[in-house]
C-alpha cells in the first residue's frame, strides 16, 4: 500500500477509509424508486412453503355478488360455466392473447384473478402413499360467474369483444362478455332491477318429465 500524501487534500493515503463513511450512499446510488412494485399474479410471493389442498372454489351462499360485475375496466369478460381451477399458463396465455389483438391499442388491462394454489403431482404408475408429490404449477380456483379480465381504453366494443373471444379460446369453460353497468350474478343467478329477497330464496320449480325429454334433441321423429 502506497503511504504517500494525497495531492489534492495533503493527508496520508492510509487515513483516508477513516473519513469515508461507508454508509452514505454513492452519488450514483438511488435511495428510492419512482416506480410501483410489479405484482406478480401469476406466482405468490411466498413461495411453495405449505403444500395447498386441491379444494373447491369457494361459493359464497350468503347473498354476496363480489367479484362479478365490471369494477375498474369498462368490459370484462366472465366465468359462465361451473367453477374451475385455471391454471397460470392458460391465464398468461389468456392475457398474451388480448393483447396481441388489441397491439397499437391505447387500453389497460386488468386481472381480477392470482395464481396462487400450488398444484402438486406424481409419476405415471406410481403406487398409493408416501407423501403428495413434488411442485408442478401453480393455478388459480376460478368460481363461477367471476370476473377474470377487464379492459380500459378508447377502444371499439366490436373489437373488444372479439378480443375476449379469442382469449376464451384459450382458457377451459365458457366464458360470456359483460360491460360496465351489468347487473351482478349471485351464483348463476343475475340480479336485475326489481328482484327481491323472496324471489332469490324461492326453489328452483322441477318441470315435469315430459316438458324435460322434449328439450333433447332426437335422430329420428317421434
Amino acid at each position: 500500500m502506497k503511504t504517500g500524501l494525497l495531492p489534492s487534500l495533503g493527508i496520508p493515503r492510509t487515513a483516508v477509509h477513516h473519513l469515508v463513511d461507508r454508509n452514505t450512499p454513492k452519488a450514483t446510488q438511488r435511495t428510492f424508486s419512482s416506480k410501483p412494485a410489479l405484482f406478480n399474479w401469476l406466482a405468490p410471493r411466498r413461495g411453495h412453503s405449505d403444500k395447498n389442498r386441491k379444494g373447491r372454489p369457494r361459493v359464497r351462499t350468503g347473498g354476496s355478488t363480489k367479484g362479478t360485475t365490471v369494477e375498474f375496466g369498462d368490459y370484462g369478460i366472465r366465468l359462465r360455466s361451473h367453477d374451475r381451477r385455471i391454471p397460470a399458463k392458460q391465464l398468461e396465455i389468456a392475457a398474451n392473447t388480448i393483447r396481441q389483438r388489441l397491439r397499437g391499442q391505447r387500453y389497460r388491462l386488468y386481472t381480477r384473478v392470482t395464481a396462487n394454489i400450488g398444484v402438486y403431482t406424481k409419476g405415471n404408475e406410481v403406487r398409493m402413499g408416501k407423501g403428495k408429490g413434488s411442485f408442478d404449477h401453480w393455478a388459480a380456483r376460478v368460481a363461477v360467474s367471476r370476473i377474470l379480465f377487464e379492459l380500459k381504453g378508447d377502444l371499439h366494443e366490436q373489437v373488444v369483444r372479439d378480443a375476449f373471444r379469442l382469449a376464451g379460446n384459450k382458457l377451459p369453460g365458457l366464458y360470456e362478455f359483460v360491460r360496465k353497468g351489468d347487473p351482478p350474478v349471485m351464483g348463476i343467478t343475475k340480479v336485475e332491477p326489481g328482484t327481491t329477497l323472496e324471489q332469490l330464496h324461492r326453489p328452483r320449480i322441477k318441470l315435469p318429465m315430459d316438458v324435460t325429454a322434449g328439450r333433447i334433441p332426437a335422430t329420428t321423429p317421434p
